[in-house]
């Protein structure tokens, strides 16, 4: 059975590796070669979190000639934010509601009198 396209987001995004992968195409499509230079891992194993990042939706490979160049494909990341953005709005209001709070006790306490 096929992960939901947002779990496999975030499954994709949970490895340090993938994410650092991520962040480099962010300045333009590469090969895997230059992108495993960073790390000390294989070809191999760096074909297998590209793997994981194309299932994912977020790597793109092309074909040019002998040259395979990978590309960041980022909507599933606007996808996975608009998720979080939901959550992100929960606890902006909830600290809102905190400070007004914490506002009302600098004040005096919440029932009225003054400390």
């Amino acid at each position: 059975m096929q992960p939901d396209p947002l779990s496999a987001t975030f499954a994709a995004l949970a490895d340090p590796t993938r994410r650092a992968i991520l962040a480099r195409l962010t300045r333009g499509e590469t090969t895997v070669t230059e992108l495993a230079e960073p790390f000390a891992m294989s070809l191999p194993a760096v074909s297998k979190h590209l793997k994981v990042l194309e299932r994912a939706g977020l790597v793109s490979r092309g074909r040019e000639a002998q040259w395979r160049p990978c590309r960041l494909e980022a909507e599933p990341m606007r996808e996975a934010f608009g998720w979080l953005d939901h959550y992100r709005r929960f606890w902006d209001e909830s600290l809102d509601r905190l400070d007004g709070y914490l506002k009302q006790l600098q004040k005096g306490n919440p029932d009225g009198e003054r400390h």
